[in-house]
């Protein structure tokens, strides 16, 4: 009986090792599996942190890391709607752009159209101010209030059309000179004779003046 019961004890405490030896291999188990686990956890921080410095020199030098290149080539690609609304836009521009050179072009050809009208007008009538001067010339008796009327009309009618030129120097573009002369008491190239009386129609000349120059 004695025996039976010390083999018993002899199981059981044999089966209580086992068990503690099972639970200590157990625990090592666990803290080397959280030991890998961490060890696993710090080399995949370690990885994106040094792709992250890959990137971020990649990017100072303009260039794309590697395996994020097709990322990119598929980004850039513009989609066919995007082409299609950058194409009707710069359309839209290069009308714009031609309707106001239309325009423009439109409005000087009009503003020169009723230039050059209104210079044929004033050529038509030059030979009646012309008149008006010969006739005005010839009047004996100036302070006759017709002949005042007439003089005051003929200075109304050539004051901003007339061109200067008496005692002017002499400007190719304004004046015409048939006649030179020998003047000490004249400056050089100046005009000290008017032949005929020259006008103008806003920066147009209907008619040179000719004149008479000196030296």
């Amino acid at each position: 009986m004695a025996e039976n019961n010390t083999v018993e004890e002899a199981i059981k405490a044999a089966k209580e090792e086992e068990a503690k030896v099972k639970a200590e291999k157990a625990e090592e188990e666990a803290v080397e599996e959280e030991t890998t686990s961490e060890e696993a956890e710090a080399e995949e921080t370690e990885a994106e942190e040094a792709e992250a410095e890959e990137a971020e020199e990649a990017d100072a030098e303009g260039k794309i890391p590697e395996g994020r290149d097709k990322f990119f080539k598929k980004k850039s690609k513009k989609d066919k709607k995007d082409e299609m609304i950058e194409e009707l836009n710069d359309k839209v521009k290069r009308q714009m752009a031609e309707f106001d050179n239309f325009r423009k072009r439109t409005e000087k050809e009009k503003s020169q159209m009723y230039e050059i009208g209104a210079k044929s007008i004033v050529e038509k009538i030059l030979p009646i101010i012309d008149n008006f001067e010969r006739g005005l010339a010839t009047a004996t008796d100036k302070a006759d209030p017709f002949v005042d009327g007439m003089d005051k009309i003929y200075k109304q009618l050539v004051s901003s059309l007339e061109i200067n030129a008496l005692g002017e120097d002499f400007d190719p573009n304004f004046h015409n000179a048939v006649m030179h002369v020998e003047d000490e008491e004249a400056g050089e190239n100046v005009i000290v004779e008017v032949f005929q009386k020259g006008y103008t129609y806003k920066d147009t000349v209907v008619r040179h003046s000719m004149v008479k120059v000196a030296n």
